[in-house]
């Protein structure tokens, strides 16, 4: 099954809002995205806690890194730069960080509360390689936007 944007979109948006506490939001949109698309083998979040720094936050599938610094990784790429990571292939990405060793292609978008402050990063994994588009960028950058924008 793949994801229906529009309807897991609305989905997340009745069960998060007025909710303004962002662990809390995490959990509902990994949760939510990660049973709506069988390409999701890992999805979750990185929280920024200290500067330069992202630490596991919730998320869905098997254990994740419990630090991953900005300057490693797909995860800290999405961080440092603040723009979404597609990546086709995680072997082809330069200091890729190997969590699972099935993960074959990821996509990793900043997340930022409604002042414009980073909070951290969510990371989708797949087994499958080449399973992300622009349009699942675009679509979950619209999600993260709207739901974080209460924060």
């Amino acid at each position: 099954m793949k994801i229906d944007y529009t309807s897991t979109g609305s989905v997340i948006q009745s069960l998060t809002a007025g909710e303004t506490d962002a662990v809390a939001l995490m959990a509902t949109v990994a949760c939510e995205l990660h049973h709506a698309d069988d390409r999701f083998d890992w999805t979750g979040f990185y929280r920024v806690t200290a500067p330069e720094l992202l630490k596991i936050g919730p998320y869905q599938g098997g254990h994740g890194c419990l630090v991953i610094p900005f300057s490693r990784g797909v995860c800290g790429a999405a961080a440092r730069s603040g723009q979404v990571q597609l990546v086709d292939d995680v072997d082809a990405f330069p200091g890729h960080i190997a969590c699972a060793s099935s993960t074959r292609s990821e996509i990793v978008l900043p997340v930022w509360d409604g002042a414009g402050t980073l909070l951290g990063v969510l990371d989708i994994d797949s087994n499958q390689p080449s399973a992300f588009t622009q349009n699942d960028a675009d679509q979950l950058t619209t999600i993260l936007g709207t739901v974080f924008a209460q924060v």
